[in-house]
């Protein structure tokens, strides 16, 4: 294993302490591992909470501050917060207005959020509502989930209800907008090679030099099936034809198309896929209206990819248009 890290164990509150010197605009609790944006809580707008366990990169952590989220709760790599954060962190940037909770389809995180916002309820009277993102076609069940696993339309819906709660709309509008958002979009994944847990030190899983995974999981979960190793056009072909099948993507205002890295792809390759991407949905008479490509909801260091699409309105691309000041997405200001 090479990583550039001190010691297993501290991997986590140390990339807390790097992310507190690098961004000063942010406000960093380290004994609870919880991101803040700087001046939260802002009064009378909605609150935003979300969080998971680490290694995914600038997921949570990087899409706090103005446009996005207010807090994001670090658990540890791969591993669910606790509600003792959760709570923590609904209290603390509740601004008069309520609190929504974004909460990726794990069992654990799903569980542990619940528990967050039933104590956080009893213990201030804080409104939360919790939307689960359940975007992931690969596979109904999984190692970690019951349904469909949460995975790339968490950024954009990040994004977009962020803005939502921006703009000052209600608790219960926000929440519109957010499930409206999980509802419209759909994902699927691919590796190329297994990530490795700091404190394994081994990789997740054996793949092969001369196959792929179809449909993986962002923990490193199994997917649909394993394939030799093809060009990018079909691997775009593999992604985007069950999301294609599960959908209609066409008409309308177009779709926002998210080209995502797992955390050991350049972008010079996902730029190729991107390409690949954008030339399938144009045969199928999907008109792509916004993009995003990048390493934005990772998997530590596994090579691979994922697409999302989501069927946008006009309401949803303004939104995802409005200003974002984030470390990991800024635009508008």
């Amino acid at each position: 294993m090479k990583k550039l890290i001190n010691d297993p164990a501290d991997v986590v509150p140390e990339a807390l302490l790097g992310i507190a010197a690098a961004h000063p605009e942010l406000r960093v609790d380290h004994d609870h591992k919880i991101i803040y944006r700087g001046d939260a809580p802002v009064r009378g707008k909605v609150g935003l909470v979300s969080g998971g366990g680490s290694g995914h990169e600038p997921l949570h952590g990087g899409f706090v501050g103005p446009g996005m989220l207010d807090a994001a709760c670090a658990g540890e790599i791969f591993t669910s917060p606790v509600p003792d954060q959760m709570v923590e962190a609904t209290k603390r940037v509740d601004g008069g207005a309520g609190v929504l909770h974004i909460v990726k389809n794990y069992t654990g995180d799903v569980m542990n959020f619940e528990m967050a916002a039933e104590l956080a309820a009893g213990e201030t009277g804080v409104d939360v509502v919790s939307v689960v993102t359940n975007d992931d076609v690969a596979v109904q069940d999984s190692l970690y989930t019951a349904g469909r696993r949460g995975v790339g339309v968490t950024v954009l819906l990040e994004k977009i209800a962020g803005a939502a709660a921006e703009q000052g709309r209600s608790l219960a509008e926000v929440a519109d907008v957010a499930r409206r958002v999980n509802e419209g979009g759909r994902s699927m994944g691919m590796a190329l090679t297994s990530c490795t847990v700091p404190a394994a030190g081994q990789p997740t899983f054996d793949l092969p030099e001369t196959e792929i995974e179809i449909g993986i999981g962002i923990h490193g979960e199994p997917g649909r099936r394993r394939v030799p190793l093809v060009p990018a056009r079909q691997v775009a072909e593999y992604l985007l034809d069950p999301i294609l099948a599960d959908t209609d993507f066409s008409g309308g205002d177009g779709v926002i198309a998210f080209v995502n890295g797992m955390g050991g792809t350049p972008l010079l390759e996902l730029y190729l896929m991107y390409r690949e991407v954008a030339a399938i949905l144009e045969k199928a008479g999907v008109r792509v209206a916004r993009s995003l490509v990048g390493p934005y909801i990772t998997s530590l260091d596994m090579a691979g990819c994922s697409v999302t699409l989501l069927k946008a309105d006009d309401d949803l691309l303004g939104l995802w248009d409005a200003p974002v000041r984030t470390p990991a997405l800024r635009w508008g200001v």
